[in-house]
């Protein structure tokens, strides 16, 4: 039976390479995957997914006006599964969508992307996908600044912490940390 999956988790805490790891495991047995990412994310080009780890692979980007069950349904070849990376940043339409691939077409779809930005506020994807997916799970990761499990993402500016601002400035371990609550509140000075 085809689920929606949201697997969430702070900075650093492997969803792209799980995502890679997935995408390969289906592929292995000659299944075809639709792997997605958000066309917002450009750190290393739109339409790739990366990992830290230094895999990276081409993937379909979602935009604003991307209709993704359309996308699915009107594709050349049958779908094993939708992998979509980056999921915190589509908008409540493409949750919806998302939703029929699997209720309509029967295609399991996972995605992968944080839940909270670096002000504790829910992104609009993870907002949706907390409601509507069949299957939650947090990926675990440690505090950059202790043994702590990570549940919260610090953004920094010149070594200080920043609380306010754009919801959205796309960048890696230069402006972003995995913190727990503690250090989210008073991070060690550098």
């Amino acid at each position: 039976m085809a689920q929606l999956f949201f697997r969430y988790g702070a900075m650093n805490s492997g969803k792209s390479i799980e995502i890679l790891k997935v995408a390969h495991n289906y592929e292995e047995q000659n299944k075809k995957v639709l792997i997605c990412t958000s066309g917002l994310d450009d750190r290393e080009g739109v339409g790739y997914i990366a990992s830290r780890v230094g895999l990276k692979r081409t993937a379909v980007p979602i935009f604003n006006e991307t209709d993704v069950f359309d996308l699915v349904q009107n594709g050349e070849t049958e779908i094993a599964c939708v992998l979509v990376d980056e999921a915190q940043f589509l908008q409540k339409h493409h949750i919806v969508e998302l939703t029929k691939i699997v209720d309509q077409l029967h295609i399991p779809v996972m995605t992968f992307g944080l839940k909270n930005d670096f002000r504790n506020e829910l992104f609009e994807g993870s907002k949706y996908l907390l409601l509507y997916a069949d299957k939650i799970e947090e990926m675990k990761t440690i505090c950059w600044f202790c043994n702590k499990k990570a549940i919260m993402n610090l953004r920094m500016n010149d070594c200080s912490p920043v609380y306010n601002g754009e919801q959205i400035l796309i960048g890696g371990n230069e402006q972003y940390f995995p913190v727990c609550r503690k250090h989210y509140f008073a991070p060690p000075e550098k």
